[in-house]
């Protein structure tokens, strides 16, 4: 159920003596960042501000994630599961979630291979302000749109001859070369891979 003001009562408060332990997703790559625990005061404050706030049990008080940091968590949609008993939620994060500079709380987990994409994709853009000297990335962007768009095609090209004439290998690595361009094409266009995904899922809901 997808969580709101409105429906925070509907929640299984009694079983955990009023708190609820709330995962944290990675919005853009799906990676657990963190868990904590949200009170009813928490998760209003949560779905008000949409920065995650937990409830310290510790400290016996709420904290928004990154007060003293500025590492803040924005959240972007909190859900729960059948019982009604846990917390998921999607949020993009301001810098390193773990308090020991990590990504992470869980820095050991390794990214799937559907989630790299997008860990990907955040490299390439970040690498739009490197040196064009250090970065082949940072190079071809440098050349302008026409040149990263006309290696696009050129990897398209590719992609089609190795699949008719050479071995599996070679295709795989020419589609790697061509996932990677256009990657930095949506970056060098400034439009994220979610966006892609969204028209992706649109035509798939309509068959």
């Amino acid at each position: 159920m997808l969580v709101t003001l409105e429906n925070i009562d509907k929640l299984a408060w009694e079983k955990m003596d009023n708190l609820l332990p709330a995962i944290i997703q990675d919005g853009a790559t799906g990676s657990v960042l963190m868990q904590g625990f949200m009170n009813k005061e928490a998760l209003r404050a949560t779905l008000t501000n949409k920065k995650a706030t937990f409830f310290s049990r510790s400290k016996q008080r709420l904290w928004v994630k990154g007060e003293t940091s500025d590492n803040f968590l924005m959240v972007n949609q909190v859900l729960t599961d059948c019982d009604y008993d846990s917390l998921l939620i999607n949020a993009t994060p301001k810098g390193p979630t773990c308090h020991l500079g990590f990504r992470s709380c869980f820095p050991e987990e390794s990214l799937t291979q559907q989630n790299f994409l997008s860990q990907l994709e955040q490299v390439i853009a970040s690498r739009k302000t490197s040196s064009a000297e250090e970065s082949y990335t940072a190079a071809l962007m440098a050349k302008g749109l026409n040149k990263v768009a006309q290696k696009v095609g050129e990897e398209g090209v590719e992609v089609a001859l190795a699949a008719v004439s050479e071995t599996k290998e070679d295709l795989l690595g020419e589609c790697a070369d061509l996932f990677f361009h256009t990657l930095v094409l949506l970056q060098h266009k400034d439009i994220a891979l979610n966006e892609v995904m969204a028209v992706l899922q649109e035509r798939h809901n309509k068959q």
